[in-house]
């Protein structure tokens, strides 16, 4: 009964530094991206088109 004890309170305590981490986290900004997401569309269709044009070429090239 007594480890009971003892783990309940480890979780406690381990629950509680990752509140304090996570709260240390939103108060120094870590979250407060505001351009990233906004553009992160952009990034992929990019990304899709180059492969997109890469498969299209090695398709046109194994034809010969």
């Amino acid at each position: 009964m007594s480890v009971i004890v003892v783990l309940i309170c480890a979780s406690l305590l381990v629950a509680t530094g990752f509140l304090i981490a996570y709260l240390w986290a939103v108060k120094h900004g870590q979250y407060d991206d505001k351009y990233t997401p906004s553009v992160r569309i952009l990034f992929d269709d990019e990304k899709k088109s180059e492969d997109r044009n890469k498969k299209s070429v090695v398709k046109n090239n194994s034809d010969f």
